[in-house]
């Protein structure tokens, strides 16, 4: 028998990418093209009609070098507490608000003071942030009246692509999670959309990770190469895929996935008691596990930024800030590095903190600075493996993968400042990969999550913590953490001065 395919289009911050894959986990053809995001202020933009474009475009690339294969499977995977607005015909009325958009702080902060949501807070497990739905749903309300009144549905990213695929309206409940969605009892917050003025059939229908939703249509499947016979599977948002596509599967294990942010969770195999607006719980009914854990808003994205600033005429960028970041001594010179270049979710939730550099002196060059960021992604990481160890699961070992795991130096510096054995992974791709075991498991392909893992999860290396690092390293995460509470106060007040002096400029971000 022919070993099933499937398609996974996973599309980031930066990129929409294509991955065709066989049941045995091997890689049949792969393209990508980047994706447009636009920074105004706190806006955070993406614009969905691009998505389209550009998905259909890799598709058709990946089907031919593939050599027109028939593709059994099709899943997408995409950031979550994105809010696409789309009317009848299924076309966006306005550019996407991205998770790191955070214009809706005074809709979070007004919902974050009803009582409503204090009840729906012990059942949800999850907090108010401006990053999550409700939120964003009441800002276009109360500020775009007329596109409200235009909106047939209310979508994350891999529901709008859904919907260009097959015609439905559908979501899994781990995205859904993101409107406040009682994943145990299976409805939205009924009481709290009533109180905020949201009507609840703006949200699409809620089905299991895993499910078939249909077949791609004529229509799509003209545009992309596909046939009408490939199968529509849904899995769930890319910090989940990726989690699951580390292959982290027995508690005590965390996975560490650095694209542009950073996804840091650990399963366990029971409900757990979760520290309030640190970390978000979810359950993978299916594959009978707990993931705990959260994502920030940059990690990947952090080296980006510095190779822009300090070296974008490098003809090898990435080896060079290795290199100096690898002779600046432990500790950067005394230099530390708060990486809240727009804000930060989990496990601090803080919108107004910014990106510091704290302790600089004449001495110091770009080598200091490069490690001092290089250090940030692993005082990140202790940061998170400190609001799950409050839930009283302990962690002893890392999987890495994601972009910031080809630099082997930060691999080693994260075991050193978290103590932690790390295990880097051969695939980065680990948000393709964790997509197609969710959607294969899902249509009974696998018998479990483990058996997909053995197919689709292999470790590259492992890194051992060096001891006395790791004693100089929790001195100087004590100084990490003493610099964002003294400073914690200013950031308002910057951003305050800042929109009055400054305004709003509007940034096309080519990488973040």
């Amino acid at each position: 028998m022919d070993k099933k395919t499937i398609l996974v289009l996973n599309m980031g911050m930066k990129s929409i990418r294509s991955i065709i894959f066989d049941e045995e986990g091997n890689k049949l053809a792969s393209a990508a093209v980047p994706i447009i995001t636009s920074l105004t202020g706190e806006c955070v933009t993406q614009v969905p009609a691009e998505w389209w474009e550009k998905a259909c475009r890799v598709i058709r690339e990946t089907v031919t070098d593939a050599g027109n294969i028939s593709v059994d499977y099709l899943t997408v995977t995409s950031s979550s507490s994105c809010l696409v607005c789309v009317d009848k015909n299924g076309d966006a009325l306005l550019p996407c608000m991205m998770v790191s958009d955070k214009r809706a702080k005074a809709e979070s902060d007004l919902i974050l003071e009803m009582p409503e949501f204090a009840e729906l807070r012990k059942k949800s497990g999850l907090g108010m942030d401006a990053s999550l739905l409700i939120p964003k749903a009441l800002w276009v309300k109360n500020h775009e009246g007329e596109i409200y009144e235009k909106t047939d549905k209310f979508l994350a990213p891999n529901d709008y692509l859904i919907l260009k695929f097959t015609g439905r309206y559908v979501t899994d409940y781990m995205n859904a999670h993101k409107w406040h969605y009682d994943m145990e009892n299976r409805r939205y917050p009924s009481e709290l959309l009533e109180k905020v003025g949201i009507r609840s059939n703006l949200l699409p229908e809620v089905v299991n990770p895993g499910a078939s939703i249909g077949r791609v249509s004529k229509k799509a499947a003209q545009k992309t190469g596909l046939t009408t016979e490939t199968e529509v599977i849904i899995s769930t948002y890319d910090a989940i895929c990726s989690f699951v596509g580390s292959g982290v599967l027995e508690e005590g294990e965390a996975g560490d996935v650095s694209g542009t942010v950073t996804v840091f969770r650990a399963v366990s195999g029971q409900k757990r008691i979760i520290p309030a607006d640190k970390i978000q719980q979810i359950p993978y009914y299916e594959g009978e596990i707990y993931i705990v854990g959260g994502s920030n808003n940059l990690g990947g994205g952090l080296i980006e930024w510095v190779k822009q600033c300090y070296y974008q005429n490098e003809m090898l960028p990435y080896e060079l800030m290795e290199k100096d970041a690898g002779e600046a001594s432990l500790g950067a010179g005394g230099v530390i590095f708060l990486p809240y270049l727009l804000g930060e979710r989990a496990p601090i939730w803080d919108s107004s903190a910014r990106g510091v550099f704290f302790g600089l002196e004449r001495m110091h060059t770009r080598k200091e600075m490069t490690r001092a960021v290089f250090e940030s992604t692993g005082f990140i990481d202790l940061d998170m493996i400190s609001a799950i160890e409050e839930t009283g699961l302990r962690i002893n070992k890392i999987r890495l993968s994601g972009g910031l795991a080809r630099l082997n130096l930060i691999s080693q510096i994260k075991a050193d400042i978290t103590g932690k054995e790390v295990e880097v992974l051969s695939e980065f791709e680990t948000t393709a990969t964790g997509a197609a075991m969710i959607a294969l498991f899902g249509q009974g392909i696998y018998s479990s999550l483990q058996e997909a893992a053995e197919k689709f999860v292999r470790v590259r290396m492992i890194i051992r913590p060096d001891s006395k690092n790791h004693e100089k390293y929790r001195e100087l995460y004590q100084l990490y953490q003493d610099t964002y509470r003294t400073l914690k106060p200013l950031f308002p007040r910057r951003m305050e001065l800042t929109e009055k002096l400054y305004g709003q400029k509007r940034i096309r971000i080519e990488n973040l």
